[in-house]
C-alpha cells in the first residue's frame, strides 16, 4: 500500500448512484457522499436538494495511486454519467445534480481536461460534453443516512436506480451491464 493516499472528487447526479461503481475497485479506500462547489457552510441534504446552496451532490474518493490510477478512476467516472446533460442526471434534475470533476492538484486538472477532450473527440456523443472541471473546494460529508446507501437500503437503492434510467443509458452508450 502506498504511503500517500490521494483524493478524487466527482459530481455525477445523485450521490447514492455514484458510490457503488467506485466502491468495488482495488485501491479504493473510501467513497464518501457529500456536497461541494457552493458557498453554504455545512449544508444539509434538503438545502442542497432544493438548489439554494450552489453545491452539487458529489463523492469524495480516497485511493491508493500505486494500486489504481487517477486515469482509471476517470474512466470509471465517465461511464457512470451522461456528460452531455447540463440540467442534472437522469431523473434527478436541477443544478445540484449537475456533473463536475473537482481536481485536487495540477496533475489531476491536466488528466481531467485530457480525458474530457478525448471523450469529446471519440464520437461517442453527438452533443457537446458539458461536464465542468473545477478546482476542489471544501467537501462536506452528507448526513450518515446517505453514506453507503446502496448497502444500508439495498431494495430502495435498486428500485430508485432502476427507475432513474442510468443503467439503461450506460448499457446503451457503453454496451456494458451495470
Amino acid at each position: 500500500m502506498s504511503k500517500q493516499l490521494k483524493k478524487a472528487t466527482f459530481a455525477g447526479g445523485c450521490f447514492w448512484c455514484m458510490v457503488k461503481p467506485f466502491d468495488t475497485w482495488d485501491g479504493i479506500h473510501s467513497v464518501i457522499s457529500g456536497y461541494t462547489g457552493g458557498d453554504t457552510i455545512n449544508p444539509s441534504y434538503e438545502e442542497v436538494k432544493h438548489g439554494n446552496t450552489g453545491h452539487v451532490e458529489a463523492v469524495e474518493i480516497t485511493y491508493d495511486p500505486e494500486v489504481i490510477t487517477y486515469e482509471e478512476i476517470l474512466t470509471i467516472y465517465w461511464r457512470q454519467i451522461d456528460p452531455t446533460d447540463d440540467g442534472g442526471q437522469f431523473h434527478d434534475r436541477g443544478d445540484s445534480y449537475r456533473t463536475a470533476i473537482f481536481y485536487h492538484d495540477d496533475e489531476q486538472k491536466v488528466l481531467a481536461l485530457q480525458s474530457r477532450r478525448e471523450l469529446a473527440e471519440s464520437g461517442k456523443f453527438k452533443d457537446p460534453i458539458v461536464t465542468e472541471i473545477r478546482p476542489a473546494s471544501t467537501f462536506y460529508p452528507a448526513e450518515e443516512e446517505h453514506q453507503d446507501f446502496h448497502k444500508k437500503n439495498k431494495a430502495y437503492y435498486q428500485e430508485d436506480r432502476a427507475k432513474s434510467g442510468r443503467d439503461d443509458f450506460i448499457k446503451n452508450v457503453w454496451g456494458e451491464q451495470v
